[in-house]
């Protein structure tokens, strides 16, 4: 069985403090760290001895995981399991790089977010740079706001020509055109993000091949959806595996509606979906399917 899974431990803290996030400067306890440690541990042994099946893991925490040891272990013996054809996590890249070369680039690979005002820019840049060097897939992305955006082109001028810089619409932010059609020449994927993506109803792979999963080891479908499916340890999710039509009345994040069989994104990012990374360089679409506002927002190539 091919599966995908999303962990996301009970990892709360981050060494950042971006205002709008509501676990900057965050401390977990010794206790809260103790228990994320065990359950990443948990997870990990689990996906090392499911031989069977072929898996592809992205680690999802709130807070910022690279940082804590045991995550980087974590990737880099999973990175050389022959039936693990990924493992990815989401990461401000704050921590060092050294640890990489004792995984697998051929598996492990990185989705790599620049916060302005968080890290010196040339700091940030030489590790991206490393990641290249080093041959990690990764991809580079930044919030889509007002401020950021002499930022994003500082980025987009510096990074090497294959790497991937992505722009996630802010949220609660509305874009005009003029603004969309800005972001959208650094990411020409940028209409993706800028408006929430109609779901309701919509076949969507989640719960049939892809999963999320918390520290717990319970199941659900997403992220999003709060119905649980069954627990990993025991093996009870995998009778409630099925096709699904989509709960809720809008998808607004990357990791929930990248899987929404409405969207050509499983085409746009072929072998990269977990680190967000397109199988080659993105063109903007003529349609991005349906939108909450109603009709499809239609833009030039």
């Amino acid at each position: 069985m091919d599966l995908t899974l999303l962990y996301r431990g009970p990892l709360a803290s981050c060494d950042y403090d971006c205002p709008y996030c509501p676990f900057a400067k965050r401390r977990d306890t010794t206790a809260q760290l103790r228990a994320d440690r065990a359950a990443l541990e948990r997870f990990t042994d689990w996906a090392r001895s499911r031989t069977e099946d072929r898996l592809s893991l992205l680690f999802t925490p709130w807070g910022e995981g690279l940082v804590r040891s045991w995550y980087r272990r974590a990737l880099v013996d999973l990175s050389h399991q022959p039936h693990v054809d990924r493992v990815a996590i989401q990461t401000n890249l704050s921590c060092r790089t050294d640890w990489l070369a004792e995984a697998d680039p051929a598996t492990l690979a990185l989705w790599c977010t620049y916060h302005p005002g968080q890290t010196p820019y040339e700091r940030f840049l030489a590790k991206v740079r490393d990641l290249a060097d080093r041959g990690v897939r990764h991809s580079v992305g930044i919030v889509g706001l007002p401020d950021n955006l002499e930022h994003a082109r500082r980025l987009r001028a510096d990074l090497p020509a294959h790497v991937y810089l992505w722009v996630n619409a802010a949220d609660g932010h509305t874009y005009t055109d003029a603004e969309a059609d800005t972001w959208t020449a650094l990411d020409p994927l940028f209409p993706y993000s800028r408006r929430p993506h109609r779901s309701a109803g919509l076949p969507c792979r989640t719960g049939e091949s892809v999963l999320s999963v918390d520290g717990d080891g319970t199941v659900r479908r997403c992220h999003f959806v709060r119905t649980e499916l069954g627990n990993l340890y025991d093996g009870s999710y995998r009778t409630a595996l099925a096709p699904r039509t989509c709960p809720l009345a809008t998808c607004d994040c990357h990791i929930g509606y990248v899987h929404l069989e409405t969207l050509p994104l499983y085409d746009v990012f072929a072998g990269g979906i977990l680190e967000r990374v397109p199988a080659a360089a993105p063109l903007p679409p003529l349609s991005v399917g349906p939108l909450v506002s109603g009709a499809d927002w239609t833009i030039g190539r």
